[in-house]
């Protein structure tokens, strides 16, 4: 019997570090269901009394990333009166680049969101993704940071959307068999990155995406018919894509076994070394 584990996860801020490092951890643990409950922008002993009072009467550990020290006393006393273990995630952290940079952390809540270049640079990236997606605005992809090519449904698009968070202009282009891709492609001095994958999860994909389309035709075999799902037709098209990257030097992922984030660093270092 799986075991069940209620995670308390305490912020003082959105709670998407501490989130991440959370997910990060529980994805080691496949034998244990842990069910996180997130307590943000917890910034007053009253929030933080309230907090203590629901995790009372839902039992479980709790990793917190509160850095004023008030509210740490008092989640540790919190947790220590009612016997339940506490992880404070950022504090050696903090105290390790205290010794090494010989400064004292300012332990301002929030710290990574303030509206700064690299917030802005955020946002109009974001904007740029909205704008080139899908092959729009191709005459702009000189302003692009990297341009993903590949056939439909290979993830480009949420792809370039998390490359957008971390403040890199990312546009996609359909590669589309037997339609010439727009020439901006072939001209343009940005990295151009392609991305691939195994045909047979391709069509899984390709027929979940039908399915949703596709009202009363639930059933895999109502829609097998499309050339969109055709094994044969899938692998033609994936190397027709392929050999089109290697005659323009393209560099190539296979994105089969790879989160958006895994497929996204890859690209990064690729940035890198072309840079």
């Amino acid at each position: 019997m799986q075991k069940i584990l209620t995670l308390h996860l305490v912020s003082e801020a959105t709670g998407q570090t501490l989130d991440s490092v959370a997910r990060a951890c529980i994805a080691q643990f496949p034998n244990t269901e842990v069910r996180l409950r997130h307590w943000n922008l917890i910034r007053t002993q009253i929030q933080l009394r309230r907090v203590l009072r629901h995790i009372a009467n839902n039992r479980g550990p709790v990793m917190s990333t509160l850095t004023d020290p008030i509210l740490q006393a008092d989640m540790e006393a919190g947790c220590s009166s009612l016997q339940i273990r506490l992880l404070d995630v950022l504090d050696n952290a903090l105290n390790f680049l205290a010794e090494e940079t010989g400064e004292e952390a300012t332990r301002h809540p929030g710290g990574q969101y303030i509206m700064d270049e690299n917030y802005y640079q955020r946002i109009e990236a974001m904007h740029y993704v909205l704008a080139h997606d899908d092959g729009q605005e191709t005459r702009g992809l000189n302003k692009a940071d990297v341009i993903l090519v590949g056939v439909s449904r290979v993830s480009k698009t949420p792809t370039c959307f998390y490359l957008a968070n971390r403040g890199i202009k990312a546009a996609n282009v359909p590669l589309v068999m037997g339609i010439e891709p727009p020439e901006a492609l072939f001209t343009t001095t940005k990295p151009v990155i392609g991305l691939t994958i195994d045909p047979e999860r391709l069509i899984e994909i390709r027929r979940n995406r039908l399915n949703q389309m596709i009202p009363g035709k639930s059933r895999p075999e109502a829609i097998t018919d499309y050339a969109y799902i055709d094994l044969e037709k899938v692998q033609e098209e994936l190397h027709w894509a392929r050999r089109l990257c290697r005659r323009h030097n393209w560099p190539v992922i296979d994105v089969t076994r790879r989160s958006i984030e895994e497929s996204s660093a890859s690209i990064l270092e690729l940035i890198a070394t072309t840079a």
